[in-house]
């Protein structure tokens, strides 16, 4: 019998000898494709099947295959090495008892995202979306003074989420990995350095995975809390929108995002000067109303009305609410901004009927004279939304509520009042940005808006679930107080399909060595050849030694299926062992250049690691963008 070739290497941590199995290509399980299924449509998705890392069961549900569980093993090591840091590792339930969502107020507001059961007995239970609520009692019944705090606690584990629209192969999935990690302080000062030491050790993390990051002003979402912010990869993958500045560096999500606008010369008020009804047939549209009037859309009053979701508690039923958002023609609602301001869990825009009630006027020629409106949100009666970029203006065009009539010379503040003025509005690709400079005046730089791919996210949460939940410990003055919470989450997944989305090629991708397969794939170029096949095998033994994850490509196939497949599958260097080898000669490719060099046998182990090493070191440069 034949037995498995294996090499003498000391393992990177203990320094002590081990036997090591060499992995040899013909003996893993890589299904590699030549097409990618006709429903793959991002890069990381198609090249994800292609290369034998994963095969989906079901819609947003994948298994991990050899290759892409090496992968993923070696991000968790990352993020395992770099939390050990700063916390310490829990391993918790995936499926939680009602009771805890209930106590947090969660239990309805996560609504059809989270997946719900019953137990034999029929309690009530869930699969975790996250596990604030789980952390909070195990600090609860644990903490008892701030001698005990602060803590970071963290695990690495599946999450569940019933995605309604499962989609870009990882990227949006029922079932995914995350870390998870919980800060407990005794004070805010105490959460700022927990929420640092995050920071910090996220930067770390996506640096040594080998991403380009930016890190972004974030909405807290469901989370809650006072601060978030999202570390992103730019990729046309990402659903999510990023608005920078390339020149002071400001970038925050677009349901975050701010800027800076220019100053709007004001139309000339017509006749007395009061709103006036004018006939405008068929200008339903900004565009129709802006030329009827020879106007610039942002002297137009644009109505988005919509019917707002607020959560009842305490035994109290969800509501819908009619709530109406006026701002300039030529801006969009951002409707995370608008939530957000409003207090809803959610938003649908208004049917007809709905329109009748709450306008007496049809879609197109909504307006906000003459409205009826609540004091507070989400009241009986319409909640009316201003975006504050209205605020101050004057003579401007409005819907009149009635069909084929605007008005003009409408003045916020004279001609209609509101419930509350918010910035409800997203920004737009080349408006000022909003910082400013040393000298205090406003940055120069103008945003870019991008898509991008969220790979981390870090929250103050402040006492929103301490609170709920009870959670109390004894301050230095014997006083019970509320420990204060941060949440940080990293997409284990995300990680890896952020790092192909950009490094890849038509011929397939690239990763770095820190997070590949294999670091090096050793290619036989004619199997059946012992002059090729015996230094080919002795080389992948002596880079096993040197401490590199080798691959053997051992394969009785043509060596340019052997070159197409090293191409396909992700690992950074390729060492093709031929004819040359009798000469002492082996060549040399970088896959992130798709450039080769021909080396002496007996220098090309060095010449790796020499290479992995400059690697690392470049990635630390070029981590943070």
């Amino acid at each position: 019998m034949k037995l498995p070739l294996i090499a003498l290497r000391p393992p990177r941590r203990t320094g002590k000898y081990a036997l090591i199995a060499m992995h040899r290509w013909s003996k893993l399980f890589v299904p590699t494709l030549r097409e990618a299924p006709a429903d793959a449509e991002v890069a990381s998705h198609k090249f994800l099947l292609r290369a034998g890392y994963i095969r989906q069961l079901g819609a947003g549900i994948y298994n991990y295959l050899p290759l892409g569980q090496r992968s993923l093993n070696k991000i968790i090591g990352i993020v395992r090495e770099e939390m050990d840091r700063i916390g310490q590792e829990f391993y918790l339930p995936a499926i939680h008892p009602r009771e805890l969502w209930e106590q947090s107020g969660r239990w309805s507001g996560m609504g059809e995202n989270m997946f719900r059961l019953k137990d034999r007995k029929g309690a009530d239970l869930c699969l975790g979306m996250t596990h604030e609520e789980i952390m909070t009692s195990i600090a609860r019944n644990e903490l008892r003074s701030y001698k005990q705090l602060p803590q970071i606690w963290y695990q690495i584990q599946a999450k569940f989420r019933d995605e309604p629209r499962p989609k870009s192969g990882l990227l949006r999935v029922r079932q995914f990995t995350m870390k998870d990690s919980y800060s407990f302080d005794i004070d805010k000062a105490g959460l700022d350095k927990s929420y640092d030491l995050h920071d910090a050790a996220y930067r770390r993390i996506f640096t040594r995975c080998g991403l380009r990051f930016v890190a972004v002003d974030a909405d807290s979402g469901a989370m809650g809390g006072s601060q978030s912010q999202e570390f992103m990869v730019y990729t046309e993958a990402g659903e999510d929108l990023i608005a920078s500045c390339p020149v002071c560096g400001y970038a925050a999500n677009l349901e975050k995002a701010t800027s800076r606008l220019d100053a709007v010369v004001e139309m000339e008020a017509a006749g007395d000067g009061t709103p006036e009804l004018v006939y405008t047939p068929g200008c339903a549209a900004i565009s129709d109303v802006a030329e009827f009037f020879k106007i610039s859309p942002a002297s137009d009053i644009k109505c988005v009305a919509y019917m707002a979701l607020k959560r009842g508690g305490a035994g109290k039923p969800d509501a819908w609410h009619g709530v109406a958002a006026f701002l300039r023609g030529d801006h969009q609602v951002n409707e995370t901004k608008l939530m957000g301001a409003v207090g809803a869990a959610d938003l649908r825009t208004m049917q007809g009927e709905e329109l009748a009630q709450f306008f007496n006027g049809p879609a197109g020629f909504l307006g906000p004279v003459g409205l009826t409106h609540n004091t507070k949100p989400l009241e009986d009666g319409l909640t009316v939304v201003l975006d504050k970029s209205l605020e101050g203006r004057k003579n401007l065009v409005a819907g009149a509520n009635k069909l084929d009539y605007h008005l003009r010379n409408v003045t916020p503040g004279r001609d209609f009042t509101w419930t509350l003025s918010a910035e409800i509005r997203s920004v737009n690709e080349g408006e000022p940005c909003p910082q400013t400079g040393h000298s205090g005046t406003g940055c120069a730089g103008k945003l870019v808006v991008g898509h991008a791919v969220e790979v981390g996210h870090i929250f103050k949460l402040g006492y929103k679930y301490t609170e709920s939940m009870g959670a109390r410990v004894l301050d230095i003055n014997g006083k019970e107080v509320m420990p204060i919470m941060g949440c940080y989450g990293i997409g284990i997944e995300r990680i890896l399909t952020a790092a192909i989305e950009q490094s890849n090629d038509k011929n397939g991708f690239w990763l770095p060595a820190s997070i590949a397969p294999f670091t090096v794939v050793v290619t036989v170029t004619n199997s059946s050849d012992a002059t090729v096949a015996e230094p080919a095998a002795a080389l992948a033994a002596e880079l096993e030694t040197a401490g590199l994850d080798v691959l053997l490509d051992d394969r009785d196939e043509r060596a340019g299926v052997k070159f197409k497949d090293a191409d396909l599958v992700g690992i950074p260097y390729r060492i093709n062992v031929g004819k040359k080898a009798a000469g002492g000669i082996v060549e040399l490719v970088t896959r992130a250049t798709s450039t080769s060099v021909d080396v002496a046998l007996n220098e090309v182990v060095a010449l790796v690691k020499e290479r992995v090493q400059e690697d690392a070191l470049l990635l630390t440069v070029e981590g943070s963008l």
